[in-house]
Formats: C-alpha cells, structure tokens, sequence
C-alpha cells in the first residue's frame, strides 16, 4: 500500500509476543461517507497509523505490555502484544476522503467524507441493485 498515511507510529518499550492481531471493527455507510469503527483496547493514540490506498484503509500499529519490566515475571498471558493489522476494502476508491479522527477509551473511530466521484459510483451501484 502507498497511499496517503495518518501518523502516530512506534517508540519503544512494551514487551511484543511476536504474533499479528487482526483488531475487530464495524464499518457503517452514512449519507456522506463511511464510518469505521475499530477496538484498539491498550493501544496508546501514537501507536496508530492509518493508511487510505485506493479502495482500502489499513489501521496499523502496536499494543505494548507496560506492566512487564525488570523483575517481573508472568504467571498467565492472554492478551495479545504485538503488531496489529486490520485491513478493510471498500467498495469505491476512498484514497481521497476526508478522514476525522476520535481516539477514546480504547475505540478509535474514523470519519471517512468520500468525494463525489465515489458517492456517484455508490448512487449508480444502488440504481442497478
């Protein structure tokens, strides 16, 4: 993927498990867009990086342990501490919508305003449906 790209990406620290998560999100199609709704529980707001490419948007980053550190040991893991990835296609190319970003409580959601060629593609989709 090269398209545009939402910074806030990757320090150090944490105490990665090495595998990728795939975070579960909603997608809901407004009158003027899309919004995407994505469950990022313990990920800090500059460890999310957010990509358009055409039609896709990838939400990236990372979910660091900052309980681990010298002298700790761990009796039971079950959380997942790694990279994440969630990749969604949509139906139209949403590389040039305007993305609104809310990040709270562990739930980032996106506004995604389309452009007009892509709202005349939807409109012409739902006239042959």
């Amino acid at each position: 993927m090269s398209g545009r790209s939402f910074e806030g990406f990757f320090g150090s620290g944490g105490r990665p498990s090495g595998r990728l998560w795939n975070p579960a999100a909603d997608v809901y199609r407004t009158h003027d867009g899309w919004v995407v709704k994505v469950d990022l529980a313990g990920v800090k707001s500059e460890d999310i990086q957010v990509t358009l490419d055409d039609t896709f948007l990838r939400v990236s980053g990372l979910r660091r342990d900052s309980f681990c550190g010298e002298g700790i040991s761990h009796y039971q893991l079950e959380i997942t501490y790694s990279r994440f990835e969630k990749i969604i296609q949509f139906p139209c190319s949403i590389e040039d919508a305007t993305v609104e970003r809310d990040y709270r409580d562990g739930l980032l959601v996106l506004r995604l305003r389309e452009n007009e060629e892509c709202r005349e593609e939807m409109k012409s989709r739902a006239a042959t449906s």
